[in-house]
C-alpha cells in the first residue's frame, strides 16, 4: 500500500520534517532502500549509511537528526516507531473462508464460517476454532482442541489433544504443541513411562517460532501467558509456566516445572534447569 509521510507520521506519533505528501510504498534499510522507501536508524553499528542513503524518509532520534539529508521522522524510540510503520504499510491479507476438499473435518468439530482449512489439514471431533483463523495446510488438530479468533498457523503444525489457545495466535511451521512431556521412572535399570494427564493452555497474542515444542503437562497444565513471543527451536518442557509478554530467543531448553515471570527476555541457546522459578523482568543473556 502506499501512504503519504503525514499520515505514517501521524500513525507512529512522530515528528515530521521534510514533505508530508512524500509517498511511501515499503521499508528497506539505509543502505538498499529506494525512492519511496522508508528506513529508520535505531543501530549506532548503521550511522555511517545515514548520509549516503537513497530513502525517502527516515526514522530516527532527534540526536541523529542533523546527519539524515533527506525527510525525517523524529521521535525517541525509533525501532518501536518502524515496527509500528511496517505494520500500517504490510497489511496482513485477509482470510478467504474456505475448506480444501482434501482436509478432514469430524462431524463433531465447530468452526466459525469465516475460517480457512488448507489441503490435507485433519481437524479432531469436538474441535472448536474461532472466527477469522487460519488453518495452514498439513495442520493437525487433534481432539477436544479450543483455538480463539484470528489465529494463524501456517504449516504443518501439530496440535495435541485438549490443548486451548487463546486470540491472535500466530504459529510458524514445524510447531508441536501438546506432545507428552519426559516423564519417566527408573524401576531397577529400566524406565517406566509416567503417564501426562494435563494439558497446554496459551493465552492471546503468542508467537511461536519454527519446529518450537511445549510439553503436555503431567499433572497440572504447562501454561504460557498472554503476549509471549517464541523464537524458533525452543523446547518447553512439561508443567512449565511463562508470564506474559515474557520473549525467548532461538535454541533455548526449558525443563520441566519451571516458572518464569512476566516481562522477561531469555537470550538464545540458553537452558534453564527444572523446578526452578525466575522472577518478573528478568534478562538472561545469550547461552
Amino acid at each position: 500500500m502506499i501512504f503519504k509521510l503525514k499520515e505514517i507520521a501521524s500513525h507512529i506519533n512522530a515528528e515530521l520534517h521534510g514533505d508530508p505528501d512524500c509517498e511511501i510504498n515499503q521499508v528497506a534499510t539505509l543502505q538498499n532502500a529506494q525512492a519511496g522507501d522508508l528506513s529508520f536508524l535505531s543501530n549506532r553499528r548503521y550511522f555511517g549509511y545515514l548520509k549516503e542513503t537513497n530513502a525517502s524518509a527516515v526514522i530516527l532520534s532527534s540526536e541523529d537528526a542533523s546527519e539524515c539529508l533527506t525527510n525525517k521522522l523524529i521521535t525517541s524510540e525509533p525501532y518501536i516507531a518502524y515496527a509500528k510503520a511496517a505494520q500500517l504499510i504490510y497489511v496482513q491479507a485477509q482470510v478467504v473462508p474456505t475448506k480444501d476438499p482434501s482436509a478432514v473435518i469430524s462431524e463433531s468439530a465447530s468452526l466459525d464460517e469465516s475460517v480457512f482449512v488448507g489441503a490435507n489439514a485433519y481437524i479432531g471431533e469436538n474441535v472448536s476454532i474461532g472466527s477469522n483463523s487460519y488453518i495452514g495446510p498439513g495442520v493437525v488438530i487433534s481432539d477436544e482442541v479450543i483455538i480463539g479468533s484470528d489465529c494463524r498457523f501456517t504449516a504443518n503444525i501439530s496440535l495435541c489433544k485438549g490443548t486451548v489457545i487463546g486470540a491472535r495466535a500466530l504459529f510458524h511451521p514445524g510447531v508441536v504443541i501438546g506432545a507428552d512431556g519426559f516423564g519417566i521412572a527408573n524401576e531397577d535399570g529400566r524406565w517406566i513411562k509416567v503417564p501426562q494427564l494435563g494439558v497446554v493452555h496459551i493465552g492471546d497474542d503468542v508467537e511461536l517460532g519454527a519446529n518450537t515444542t511445549i510439553d503436555r503437562g503431567a499433572l497440572d497444565d504447562t501454561i504460557i501467558e498472554d503476549g509471549v513471543k517464541i523464537d524458533n527451536q525452543v523446547q518447553i518442557g512439561h508443567n512449565v509456566q511463562i508470564g506474559a509478554h515474557t520473549a525467548i530467543a532461538g535454541c533455548c531448553a526449558i525443563a520441566g516445572s519451571v516458572r518464569i515471570g512476566k516481562r522477561c527476555m531469555i537470550g538464545g541457546l540458553s537452558a534453564i534447569s527444572g523446578h526452578i522459578e525466575i522472577a518478573d523482568d528478568v534478562i538472561i543473556t545469550g547461552m
